[in-house]
């Protein structure tokens, strides 16, 4: 089987820059809603200093890592970012975001099959899980065209716009990803 690490068919994943600021200083609400991370305004030293943090990539014992996501022209179209890695048990969560104007162009699906190939065939991981709020619709209809499984389903676990909304997991393991995507 032949795996090209950091390049799907649409994107090219590549560490967080300096320069990227940019990209973190402009993220509107709905985006951060679906990432459950809205806060209060950040300084730019602030996110200087998170930027600074998660360009350092993973440490030898943790294969967490922060990926910007650009298109063949180099136009950056998202992030994904993979946490929660437990190397003794082969599991691993991940997020992902891609920005407004370049949604429904199979950016996100490609991101998510090229970070799956990465740790199921080269850092031997088994199961990736994925956790969405039941009002993005986008998020699990993709997830559900990748055939990943829903697995559960926690009531009332996110509180936005003055409503309380489900978290769902939906989970797919390696042997189930290498059948659909790269059969032997």
């Amino acid at each position: 089987m032949k795996v090209s690490y950091w390049s799907g068919k649409k994107v090219r994943l590549r560490a967080p820059q300096k320069e990227d600021i940019h990209l973190f200083e402009d993220l509107d609400d709905e985006i951060l809603k679906n990432l459950d991370s809205i806060a209060f305004p950040r300084t730019k030293e602030q996110i200087e200093e998170w930027i600074a943090d998660i360009s350092k990539g993973s440490s030898t014992d943790c294969d967490d890592f922060y990926w910007i996501a650009e298109d063949h022209n180099k136009n950056i179209i998202g992030t994904i970012d993979v946490a929660n890695c437990d190397s003794k048990n082969g599991t691993f969560d991940y997020g992902i975001s891609v920005f407004p104007s370049h949604r429904g162009k199979g950016y996100a699906q490609d991101m998510i099959i090229t970070i799956l190939k990465h740790y199921f065939f080269e850092l031997r991981y088994q199961k990736a899980t994925i956790q969405i709020y039941s009002f993005n619709t986008a998020s699990i209809n993709l997830h559900r065209k990748l055939q990943f499984v829903e697995e559960g389903r926690l009531r009332n676990m996110m509180y936005t716009n003055g409503t309380f909304y489900d978290e769902i997991y939906f989970g797919i393991t390696k042997d189930e990803f290498q059948s659909l995507y790269f059969p032997k």
